[in-house]
């Protein structure tokens, strides 16, 4: 894709800047970003409050680079971790160059993103809305949903209606943020799709079979912590151990299932997204430690890599 800029003329200075991502919970925002960067990078679940940490996510092309910051979404807090998953989401508002709004046009506008809304009119950062989950919705629907948000929010006069899930008009998205960035330096390589450290995608990784797989009142109560990542010497193979922290001794057992089977099932799931992040065979040992009212202790945060500090 190209980009132009006043009419026809095009510019072929490198462009590049960074790009906060943010939203409500559970609508569309690391579907979006896996599929602008055309890997996975950040997890996705249909619970709220999957996106527990800042990951930037690299897309460079030819004459540009965005760096976008998948945020937490959104939401009141309930705790300690919830505290610092809103503070990580508001905190960059300010420190980026475009903001991308995610709306789920499909669903509606609610009470949620009316105050993440009301937030954004104190914020100087230009603001572009991304109306996700548009396929979900008719032609005709799809029009008086949108003619509805531009009556209501008038403010907010720089939209395209998406779907993250498909791709559809995430070209459109690219070009509208490139028309707010500047020239500006490389700031990763052209191979480099992310600045996480592998042991925190990969812990990210786990965290999403568990909750794929667990019942509406276990999945925010884990926690995964990567203990050892070593590569065997005799053959081409990466032997991974990682510690489930829940929070009360009766999810231990539901973790680990009757004779181990969903502990089993999350790491067969884990390991073959493990493997095709990592372009080689892994041997993934899940163990599962109870570590109580863990979302409430700034030790147990910090240790797992929520920390505040950063």
């Amino acid at each position: 894709m190209h980009f132009k800029i006043k009419g026809d003329v095009m510019d072929q200075k490198f462009k590049s800047g960074f790009v906060a991502v943010i939203g409500r919970s559970n609508v569309g925002k690391s579907t979006l970003l896996n599929t602008l960067v055309g890997e996975k990078i950040a997890i996705v679940s249909d619970k709220p409050q999957t996106t527990r940490n800042r990951i930037h996510c690299v897309l460079t092309r030819e004459h540009y680079q965005i760096v976008f910051i998948d945020t937490p979404g959104i939401h009141r807090a309930k705790n300690k971790l919830s505290e610092y998953m809103v503070k990580t989401a508001t905190s960059t508002l300010d420190e980026v160059d475009v903001i991308v709004l995610v709306l789920d046009i499909a669903d509606g506008i609610g009470a949620g993103d009316r105050n993440i809304i009301e937030m954004l009119q104190d914020v100087q950062t230009p603001v572009i809305v991304a109306l996700n989950k548009a396929d979900r919705l008719s032609s005709e629907e799809l029009s008086k949903r949108i003619e509805k948000f531009r009556t209501e929010f008038n403010n907010l006069d720089n939209y395209v209606a998406v779907s993250a899930l498909l791709g559809t008009n995430l070209d459109q998205l690219e070009g509208e943020i490139l028309e707010h960035l500047d020239e500006g330096p490389k700031y990763y390589p052209d191979d480099m799709i992310t600045d996480q450290p592998e042991r925190v995608i990969i812990a990210e990784l786990i965290r999403e079979k568990a909750l794929e797989l667990l019942r509406e009142e276990i999945p925010h109560g884990i926690g995964v912590e990567i203990t050892s990542i070593r590569e065997r010497k005799d053959q081409p193979l990466i032997d991974i151990y990682a510690t489930i922290y829940v929070e009360k001794k009766s999810h231990k057992g539901i973790v680990i299932g009757k004779r181990g089977q969903m502990l089993k099932q999350i790491g067969q799931r884990a390991r073959k997204d493990i493997e095709n992040l990592l372009g080689t065979k892994v041997y993934l040992e899940l163990w599962v430690k109870v570590t109580e009212d863990w979302r409430n202790s700034i030790i147990a945060l910090r240790n797992l890599g929520y920390d505040d500090r950063n």
